[in-house]
């Protein structure tokens, strides 16, 4: 069995690259201040930012590997694991590792703004690639960071300047994914949803729905080789919408046109992966404004919405 380091907290990383513990809830690791590096595959309860200048190495993550840029950022939370299993031997990487705890954050406007930052759940081989300019502004933030930890460690007010620089820090890796995004929509232009369509025509043509249900979001990103969230923000960029309201309106224009055949209202919920009628009516009306039966009884079904 592999070797797995559970990071419970964040000075368990730190005692095992053997760098500097600063804070029980906080750490900062400059890798090229090490005398001695280990890999390790890890088990994280707290939250992560590695700040890759360099390595050589293949991180695996989940189901998949990553092979790591010049300047590029992967972030974990709690509940991931990623790394390379310990063998003993010591390696050399480049960058900064930025570790905090849950704990750190609760009650604080951060904590409810986590999960607007859905970088924490995109696969490593979705990673930002940043620019000269934005790693040195990230670096700057966390030289900060470790400024405050070492040179004020009992100051009053200490936790709000910490959560404070990480909102910051997180704010800004957010302005550079939107760059990165940016940059991928322009790149892939229609393939993506191109793919995105073919995907959704070929899922109902093979009967997937009668197996797996409507089609989801979390579905349609494995298949095209995506994280969830980094396909959901690629959808946006692309579209303006969300990738589930996508799915739903493909998924009604199939409902119109089984109900338009002469299907009846358990039959076409049925036909398109729904568990029970009601939960298939209630999404119609709310997507067209008007119930299935009120469209079966119309006589110029071309004029629905």
């Amino acid at each position: 069995m592999k070797k797995v380091l559970e990071v419970n907290s964040v000075n368990d990383y730190a005692r095992h690259v053997g760098a500097e513990t600063l804070h029980p809830l906080v750490s900062v690791i400059h890798y090229e201040e090490l005398e001695h590096c280990r890999h390790s595959l890890n088990n994280y309860g707290v939250y992560g930012l590695f700040l890759m200048e360099e390595s050589p190495y293949t991180l695996a993550y989940g189901q998949g590997v990553y092979e790591a840029d010049h300047h590029s950022l992967i972030c974990v939370a709690p509940g991931q694991m990623g790394g390379v299993s310990d063998t003993g031997e010591e390696i050399s990487l480049k960058g900064w590792v930025l570790l905090f705890s849950p704990q750190l954050i609760i009650g604080t406007d951060l904590e409810q703004r986590m999960e607007d930052y859905h970088f924490f759940s995109y696969y490593q081989s979705e990673a930002l690639r940043m620019l000269p300019d934005e790693w040195r502004t990230i670096v700057t933030c966390v030289r900060m960071i470790r400024y405050e930890l070492q040179a004020h460690p009992d100051a009053p007010r200490q936790r709000n300047i910490l959560v404070n620089y990480l909102q910051l820090i997180l704010e800004y890796c957010s302005r550079f994914y939107e760059r990165q995004f940016h940059t991928e929509a322009v790149s892939c232009n229609n393939d993506l949803l191109k793919r995105f369509n073919k995907l959704l025509h070929q899922y109902y043509k093979e009967n997937r729905q009668l197996e797996y249900g409507v089609p989801t979001v979390k579905y349609c990103a494995q298949e095209l080789f995506l994280s969830p969230n980094y396909f959901g923000d690629l959808i946006r960029q692309l579209t303006g919408e969300t990738a589930i309201h996508t799915i739903r309106k493909f998924v009604m224009q199939r409902a119109q046109n089984l109900l338009a055949e002469g299907k009846t209202v358990m039959e076409t919920a049925s036909a398109l992966g729904f568990d029970y009628p009601q939960h298939f009516s209630r999404q119609f009306k709310k997507h067209f404004g008007a119930s299935p039966k009120q469209l079966q009884h119309s006589k110029d079904v071309g004029r629905m919405p």
